[in-house]
């Protein structure tokens, strides 16, 4: 274990080094595969399972797509279409589609 340093984040300097670690064109291009196959729109658990049974990622887990979803809204690719009940969490969220031009 690697002591704490004065005037430094453990916390921070680790998940800007696990954020470092994301090739995050590849994520985008995956995302966009998804949603452009799925014209209604989807969630971000929901493009996480997909990501996850085509062994994209390791998990289902949504924060594996999350952070990636909200990079691609803001570079206008995709855009939040509404929200909807999570099938597998059961709490409201927002459901995502590719822009159109």
């Amino acid at each position: 274990m690697e002591k704490r340093r004065y005037g430094t984040n453990p916390m921070a300097e680790t998940r800007r080094e696990s954020h470092d670690t994301v090739d995050k064109q590849k994520r985008y291009r995956q995302i966009m595969k998804i949603l452009k196959r799925r014209r209604k729109g989807l969630t971000a658990k929901e493009i996480a399972v997909i990501m996850c049974h085509e062994g994209n990622i390791p998990t289902s887990e949504r924060n594996f797509t999350a952070p990636r979803l909200t990079e691609l809204c803001e570079k206008g690719m995709i855009e939040p279409i509404g929200k909807t009940i999570c099938e597998y969490t059961g709490k409201k969220v927002t459901v995502y589609r590719v822009r159109e031009a």
